[in-house]
């Protein structure tokens, strides 16, 4: 079962866990892991998405109970009217706080984009982030004598495929366990030393106006054993106290890493 956050007749949200997809895919047939069908099944009702999380994301992910909600929110999400906040480890020491305005060329899937136009223009991509916490580590990875990580809060005001990682990307600072755009070597010894076993960035809030009620609402998504684990090692436990802990009933499988 999954962790519901926030239920009414109109919306429901869930906590989605590293490695769930959020709905069926060509490219995983076989995967059985997955949020809507599960939460169909839970709650015993035709759920509608209106934005997704990359399958190692965890966090809040935001469901309508009809199609005519799902239209409304969708209208919000395309006019930037939610407010997203993530938390994120990156490696390095990041410093500061500011307005990442890079835009972005649109990453086409190697299977599902195979016969799509491969030319591309960069599209608009604006990210603020803050830096919350530094820490050292007294342990070799890769060429490094020690390890650095960053603890950041991140929000998006556009909405571009993988944009949080790659924007950390174009800072020099990954996000830990980026399979896709990150550090192979830094992402094992993460793992290896910290239990940092999955991508590291979890959608914390969402902040919206309810379609129906015209009331403010936020939803938070607590934060599972690894990002818990890591806290404590890192000292950083009182850092984000607005965001829950919590437990999930089985771990879930980190995306697989790219070679």
């Amino acid at each position: 079962m999954l962790e519901i956050l926030y239920q009414d007749e109109w919306l429901v949200a869930v906590n989605k866990p590293s490695g769930w997809l959020v709905h069926r895919s060509w490219l995983d047939r076989d995967e059985k892991v997955v949020v809507m069908q599960t939460v169909r099944d839970q709650i015993g009702q035709h759920v509608f998405t209106v934005h997704r999380l990359d399958r190692p994301t965890s966090g809040v992910l935001l469901m309508a109970l009809s199609s005519e909600v799902a239209h409304l929110l969708s209208q919000q999400f395309e006019q930037h009217k939610m407010q997203k906040t993530y938390h994120a480890v990156v490696r390095g020491w990041l410093d500061g706080s500011a307005t990442l305005d890079y835009p972005l060329v649109e990453e086409l899937d190697k299977i599902a984009d195979k016969f799509a136009t491969q030319e591309r223009t960069a599209q608009e991509a604006v990210t603020d982030y803050r830096s919350l916490a530094q820490v050292e580590m007294p342990v070799a990875i890769s060429r490094y004598n020690s390890a650095r990580y960053t603890l950041v809060e991140m929000s998006p005001h556009t909405g571009r495929k993988h944009q949080l990682r790659r924007h950390m990307v174009h800072l020099r600072h990954p996000i830990i366990g980026d399979s896709a755009h990150g550090d192979l070597r830094q992402n094992r010894g993460a793992a290896e030393h910290f239990g940092m076993n999955r991508l590291m960035l979890h959608a914390s809030a969402l902040s919206l106006t309810h379609p129906v009620t015209g009331e403010p609402l936020v939803i938070r998504a607590g934060l599972d054993r690894v990002w818990q684990g890591m806290l404590q090692q890192f000292g950083w436990q009182d850092q984000i106290p607005e965001v829950p802990r919590v437990e999930f009933a089985d771990e879930a499988v980190q995306d697989k890493p790219t070679e």
